[in-house]
Formats: structure tokens, sequence, C-alpha cells
């Protein structure tokens, strides 16, 4: 909104000139998503305090610590990441863009979706909210929706296309499956936040690093000269995603303040389901699907673990991990919550390496 109303005016004033910078609007939407969460955080949080008396629904079958170190503890502060991360995004992003638009009518979507999850989780007083079924189809019909268009506005040469990282000048054309794929890259990274999102400060700060990742992804893959040096497949316009990411780095980070342990508040699914889908949005405008997966991989392993926990179970009637998410697992076995968290954040730190080291070695 800043940038289209005040561009036009840079003739006169030379100082808007800044405006014509992503870097700067990027940094610009970080703070500003940050100071937000800030100045709102604790307010959300007594409003949170005082319509959810008991707080959020603590799982029987759970670490018998959550019991008593969570119990009270408000849910639905996702509400805190999708407000700061929309009006800093609304702010400072050019909203000529279709990419932004995209991308923030999928946060929004999902963390609507999650917000009615919690709130029947809430009204029940239970962990299950909405059937996973029902979640699930609204979620596939959201993605699809999304990577239709996305698929239909990228060059022409990238329709349909899927990349590979460490392979330069190529990538494998699916034609109509390339829908599917994407509607599972969104979805996935949707869902696999939200199983990560189990301890204080577990999945936020994974998502905060994942971010800047592909911040930097997003910088690159929209400039022709950097694209061009790095040899990977250049689209255009999606440059002004960053500012986007940089808003939801900063909403991040206000949201870790409040969430770091002991949590005042929980994100919830409105939170988690928001922020998932939108990373899994932006590897998918940004051609880099598989990228994700290896930025994300800490998320992947969560995932993971649910899939062979159920299935193993189901064919042996037996179990592979005490519980699942794997992060439950080792606290069954006895880890602090915080030693958890620490460690599943340097993978998460590794992973992310990694996965900006594919821009390079090709």
């Amino acid at each position: 909104m800043i940038y289209n109303l005040l561009y036009p005016h840079v003739e006169s004033f030379s100082a808007l000139n800044l405006l014509r910078y992503i870097t700067f609007r990027t940094g610009a939407a970080l703070l500003t998503a940050l100071i937000i969460s800030f100045v709102l955080g604790a307010p959300l949080i007594r409003w949170l305090k005082s319509k959810q008396v008991e707080g959020q629904p603590i799982r029987d079958d759970g670490p018998a610590s959550h019991l008593v170190t969570k119990k009270g503890t408000p849910t639905m502060g996702g509400v805190l990441i999708l407000f700061s991360l929309t009006l800093s995004t609304l702010l400072w992003a050019n909203l000529a863009n279709h990419y932004i638009w995209v991308v923030v009518l999928v946060t929004l979507s999902y963390g609507l979706l999650g917000a009615y999850d919690d709130y029947l989780k809430l009204t029940k007083r239970s962990h299950r909210g909405l059937s996973g079924k029902k979640k699930l189809l609204i979620q596939l019909i959201i993605a699809g929706i999304a990577v239709w268009y996305v698929d239909d506005v990228v060059p022409h040469k990238l329709s349909h296309a899927l990349t590979f990282p460490f392979i330069k000048d190529f990538f494998l054309n699916l034609g109509w499956f390339y829908i599917p794929w994407g509607i599972l890259v969104i979805a996935g990274a949707s869902n696999a936040v939200n199983l990560t999102d189990g301890l204080d400060g577990l999945a936020i700060v994974p998502v905060i690093i994942a971010a800047t990742c592909f911040t930097i992804i997003s910088y690159l893959v929209g400039n022709h000269i950097f694209a061009k040096y790095l040899q990977i497949h250049y689209v255009e316009h999606v440059g002004e995603l960053c500012v986007f990411m940089g808003a939801l780095i900063g909403a991040g980070l206000g949201f870790l303040w409040f969430n770091a342990p002991p949590a005042r508040v929980f994100m919830g699914d409105t939170g988690s389901l928001a922020v998932g889908g939108a990373l899994g949005c932006i590897g998918v405008i940004t051609k880099h699907e598989i990228v994700l997966a290896i930025v994300g991989g800490l998320f992947v392993l969560e995932t993971a673990s649910v899939i062979l926990q159920v299935g193993y179970y189901k064919l042996t009637k037996k179990r592979i991990f005490l519980m699942a998410p794997i992060h439950h697992h080792f606290e069954k076995k006895g880890w602090a919550e915080s030693t958890i968290v620490i460690r599943f954040w340097i993978i998460a730190t590794i992973l992310a390496l990694v996965g900006l080291s594919t821009l390079k070695i090709r």
C-alpha cells in the first residue's frame, strides 16, 4: 500500500526512491510485523485468557507433564501472527503483484480453517476439533485453486515443471500431474508444521529459519542476473515475495517472544496451518518444492514419524516410537522439553544450510 501510494511521486521526493528496493521494503516489513506483535501481543493474550478460562485442551494420552505445565495456557495465538503478517505485507508489498495475493489468501484461508478447528476444540473441551477428513478436504481445495492459478501465470517454459536441486538447466514436465504435486506440497507443508507444533517454541523457530531461507531464494529466483549466475530458473516478479517472507520472519519473532518457554500462548491450528501453508505456497511459486523439503526437513521428520507409527501399528499392533510425533517420543524417554526444542532447532539450522547450498552446487 505504501509502495503503491507513494512510489509514483518519486520524482517529487527523491527519498521515496528507497521504496523501489525490495531489500528495503523487506526489512521494513520485518520491523513493522515485529513492532505490531510486541504492541498487540500482551493485550491479545489477556483477551484470549478471558475467553479461554481453562486454556487449550490437553491430551490425556500425552506426556503427563503437559497436564501440569501447559494447563490453562490459551491457544489461537496464531491470530497475532496472521494480523501482523498480513498488515505488514499489505503496507510494504507491491499490491499489483499477483504472487503476493496468492500467498496472502492461502495463508488467511488456512488460518481461518485452523481458527475454526481451534474454536471447536475449545467449545467441546477436547483435543479433537474438525474431523481430519473435512479439514484435509478444505486444505486440498484451497491448495488446488492456488496451484492452478500459479501454474497459469508462471513463465510458459516452467508451467507444469518440477525443478531439481544440484542439477542445472533441467526440469521435469509433469503435465497436469503438476497440479496434484503442488497441492501435496502446500497441504503437506501446512500439516507438517501443525504436527511439529507440540512444544514451546518448537515450531515457530524452524518456521523463521525456513522463511529466512526462502527470503533469499525468492530474491535470487526473481533477479535475472543472480538467477543466471547461479544457474537457477528465473521466475519474473517472484522477488516481491521477499516482502511477505520478511513480514513472516518479523511476525514469527514477535510471536516467539510470548511463545518462548514457558509459553504464555500457543499458536494453535490458527497459526500452524497458516504458516505451513504459506511456506508450501512459496515453495511452489519459486519452483523450489524439493528444496523446501530439505530446508523444512524437521517438519518432514515429524510427519514421517506419525505416518510410520500409524502404519506400523495397523500392521503389527505394535509401536515404533513411545509416542508420535517424534518430539513426544523423546519426552517419554525423559528428555527435558528445553533440550528437545534446542536440539531440534539445531537440526533445522543444519538442514537450512544444506538447502541453501543447493543454490550454488550445480
